[in-house]
């Protein structure tokens, strides 16, 4: 009895995907629970799997395809399971190559027919984008995600010669120049060069055509919606980072012993934030039609930059969690961001939103709302700086810190005083227990 493959229902905030990787092809015997092809969203990366095994008779939508949920991706027809395993134990020792020979033909409708190397390897899209662009053969890469899984950080390995056995289709340096654009961007819309592609001394002026992730599609979509329906407002301070470098450097040897993390910045932020909420809870809010939410809760996203686009995982009930939790949640959520390992529950909700730009060396910045929250923290670089302390002039470890918030609910010196509350906390890093 034919089988539908359907787009599955993954969260309510996710509607529709994109088809990154058939994983089998047409005419392919499967059995139930095969991964059978890639979905790409907006917020994370899943398989979908054989609902039964047979034959995968028809494919509706190609690589690269837009879909919506409950949409049909093709059909595993059942009846073609033991045809297609019948014919092949028919053809038994016609079909066996002699000995030092390769076995060569098409695929015939209804054979059960191996598939291909490549397709055996299971690996995440990311993984198959660095692969291609570093010309790794992912058939010699070891994976260390889930049931042998290759993740991006084994391609990047593998591509760097320092993962034991794994080896590029081609030695090169780095990845080329201009990297190649994914299949998906290469069916729909191809690398074009500029129109007379003139020779000038520094070579040719060329120009590429790559087509959005459904992630950047998304984040592109919401950045601009929120600027149109948020009265948003940015509010700045400095904050001296002394008293936490010292208590940092005091502690961080015993404190990476006992929990196995280092003491990051992340865990002083995020309760300075939570005690500075508790004191202004309508920055912890969120508009819904003529009324305010507010919530007696802390989810407090952290907002990770990804190779495939920012993300935004969310520390739950974040006031009970230790400074070693704290530390540890977001190093996991830093390394599945970049592995495309995300759950959907990873990235759900928030009460309010932690960015911090001063990771990549940005000294100040206007951070924008991450909807329907109300207000975001921007941290940044912490650099030495002349600052006057009881009419002497001395040398600090200083940090720009930036509060963008929804005028609409949040008054400009209800955020004002957020920020300063945020700013006393870090400054003395005792009163962060007593809190």
């Amino acid at each position: 009895m034919p089988a539908n493959i359907v787009v599955p229902e993954v969260g309510e905030s996710i509607v529709d995907a994109r088809v990154a990787k058939w994983l089998k092809k047409q005419g392919d015997v499967v059995s139930a629970g095969d991964p059978l092809v890639e979905l790409e969203t907006d917020k994370i990366d899943l398989e979908v799997a054989a609902p039964q095994g047979g034959v995968l008779s028809r494919i509706d939508h190609s690589d690269g395809a837009d879909v919506k949920v409950g949409e049909v991706l093709g059909v595993i027809d059942e009846s073609g399971a033991s045809t297609g395993a019948s014919a092949a134990a028919a053809k038994g020792t016609a079909d066996k190559p002699s000995e030092g020979a390769t076995a060569t033909g098409g695929n015939t409708s209804g054979r059960l027919q191996a598939p291909a190397d490549s397709e055996k390897t299971r690996a995440t899209p990311t993984a198959r984008k660095v692969a291609q662009q570093n010309e790794v053969d992912l058939k010699q890469v070891r994976g260390s995600g889930d049931a042998g899984r290759v993740m991006r950080r084994d391609v990047e390995q593998a591509a760097q010669g320092a993962s034991g056995g794994a080896v590029s289709a081609r030695q090169v340096a780095g990845p080329p120049a201009v990297a190649p654009a994914p299949p998906a961007a290469q069916k729909t819309r191809p690398a074009t060069p500029v129109a007379e592609n003139r020779r000038r001394g520094d070579g040719e002026r060329t120009e590429e055509r790559v087509r959005m992730s459904k992630r950047r599609a998304t984040i592109a979509r919401r950045l601009v919606e929120v600027q149109s329906t948020a009265a948003m407002l940015t509010t700045f301070n400095e904050v001296d980072m002394s008293g936490v470098m010292t208590l940092r450097e005091r502690h961080k040897q015993s404190f990476k012993d006992r929990h196995g993390v280092g003491l990051g910045l992340s865990s002083f932020f995020v309760k300075a934030v939570i005690g500075a909420l508790r004191d202004f809870p309508r920055v912890n809010a969120e508009i819904q039609g003529d009324e305010m939410v507010l919530k007696h809760y802390y989810d407090i996203g952290i907002a990770v930059g990804a190779s495939e686009g920012l993300v935004v995982p969310v520390l739950r009930d974040a006031d009970r969690l230790s400074f070693a939790q704290i530390e540890q949640k977001v190093r996991q959520y830093a390394k599945a961001a970049e592995d495309g390992t995300l759950s959907l529950a990873d990235i759900q909700g928030g009460t309010f939103t932690i960015t911090n730009g001063g990771v990549f060396g940005s000294l100040l910045s206007t951070p924008i709302l991450n909807p329907p929250q109300v207000g975001i923290l921007g941290l940044h670089a912490i650099k030495e700086r002349p600052v006057v302390i009881g009419g002497q002039v001395a040398v600090k470890p200083m940090m720009y810190t930036a509060l963008t918030y929804d005028h609409r609910i949040v008054d400009g010196s209800e955020a004002v005083r957020f920020l300063v509350r945020i700013k006393d906390l870090i400054e003395d890093p005792g009163a962060l227990l007593i809190e």
